[in-house]
């Protein structure tokens, strides 16, 4: 595309893209955008480099014309988007991209790789968050994973409220706690159970989370206990059944005098799992596969469609395919969210118009809040949305943003978006 774009001079239209989803994963009420962080950061490393270029030479791939324009590759355009955190609906236009056309196309894979990822796990995470309440969740998922769709699947899951993670470079990276316990393997490798109680708690002290059902659980606690004293931080449980068992081995903390030592949970757990343990004595849950994993739903369905473009008058135009089952809206697209009297969202609303109109409208109503806010301006992105301030910032948004949300849209039970997404436009 972008080597007929030059041959033919429309490379330098001015355009709008979007990215939006046009239905949600069955069953959800509602999606959490995560990544945005991460293609910011990303977006200023996007150059093509010597052994890149080589090789799109030697292949054939492009011509010397494109090759000369990708050398000098630099995004000089202007991005728009929901604060990372946000909930969206269907048709929520998050990420709007606004340059040349030969400098916008290129962006669609970046901006898609990322957003889908991260926004499906952050959407999966949000729903594990609100099922457990105020008892914490434990990213443990890094094993089920590529080794840096981890770290991403670790930041996206810290956006919806996860209190910590087993990855040590999404610690390192991001600044989010990092959390881990022994295996199976620690106390296998050992002679008996209190020779590995005994040694990881030399290690690591008695605040330390000690694996208690390599064996018999029962037995498992009172080792643990003995080996630690009554300040033990934490017992895992990681089979079994696991609402019982929280039951008795609570029991049998407290007759020991260890009151104050907390109980973790892991082996496969969802957000129905965790839904299920709400009235047992647990005090945090260890999540792996189904948080990094999307718990069903491994993308959002992103898409990156072309929305506006300058025609042969200078001006911009709407364009849209019209294709059966995928048509678009064409136009720039402003968005915001209408709040209740509660303040509660009651409508995800499309602001749509001519482009001048759109970009300059501005809510005049307190229950009408504009979701979108300047990302990139001219090329340069702005910082306040990247590192370990950008998804501080990201999680206190996903915070408020699921708060604000009508009741019953954070049930689990399959449904449609909790709100209706509608158009206002611009001018009658």
């Amino acid at each position: 595309m972008l080597e007929a774009a030059l041959g033919n001079g429309t490379a330098n239209r001015r355009c709008v893209f979007e990215v939006f989803t046009r239905r949600l994963p069955a069953g959800r009420r509602y999606g959490v955008l995560a990544g945005t962080g991460r293609l910011l950061e990303s977006l200023e490393d996007f150059r093509f480099g010597p052994a890149e270029l080589d090789w799109l030479a030697a292949e054939g791939v492009v011509d010397d014309t494109t090759l000369d324009f990708l050398a000098g590759y630099r995004f000089t355009g202007s991005i728009t988007g929901y604060a990372e955190g946000e909930a969206f609906f269907p048709q929520s236009p998050v990420l709007v991209v606004e340059g040349t056309f030969a400098e916008a196309v290129l962006l669609e894979t970046l901006a898609l790789s990322i957003l889908n990822h991260d926004s499906a796990v952050a959407s999966a995470a949000s729903r594990m968050t609100s099922a457990a309440v105020n008892r914490p969740c434990l990213e443990m998922g890094s094993r089920r994973a590529h080794e840096q769709a981890a770290v991403a699947a670790a930041r996206a899951a810290a956006v919806a409220g996860f209190a910590g993670t087993s990855n040590l470079e999404a610690g390192r990276r991001y600044g989010i706690p990092t959390i881990g316990t022994a295996a199976h393997a620690f106390t296998l490798l050992h002679d008996d159970e209190e020779a590995a109680f005994a040694a990881q708690v030399a290690a690591a002290g008695p605040g330390t989370t000690l694996l208690v059902d390599t064996y018999d659980v029962r037995a498992g606690v009172e080792r643990a206990v003995a080996a630690a004293g009554t300040g033990l931080g934490a017992v895992r449980l990681d089979s079994g059944d696991l609402g019982v068992l929280a039951q008795e081995v609570r029991a049998q903390l407290d007759d020991l005098g260890a009151r104050g030592t907390r109980i973790v949970v892991t082996s496969d757990l969802d957000e129905y799992a965790i839904a299920a343990l709400a009235a047992a004595p647990v005090d945090s849950y260890g999540v792996g596969t189904s948080v990094v994993t999307g718990s069903g739903a491994p993308t959002c369905g992103m898409v990156y469609k072309l929305v506006a473009r300058e025609g042969r008058s200078g001006e911009m135009e709407p364009v849209a395919k019209t294709s059966r089952a995928k048509a678009g809206t064409g136009g720039r697209k402003a968005a915001a969210r209408r709040l209740g009297p509660d303040g509660r969202a009651v409508e995800e609303v499309l602001v749509t118009g001519t482009d001048a109109e759109v970009c300059a409208w501005v809510s005049q109503e307190d229950s009408l809040r504009a979701l979108q806010a300047p990302l990139v301006v001219d090329g340069v992105v702005d910082p306040a949305w990247t590192g370990k301030e950008g998804l501080l910032r990201a999680t206190e948004r996903h915070r408020a943003s699921r708060d604000e949300l009508p009741r019953g849209a954070r049930r689990l039970s399959a449904d449609e978006a909790a709100v209706p997404t509608v158009t206002l436009h611009l001018g009658g």
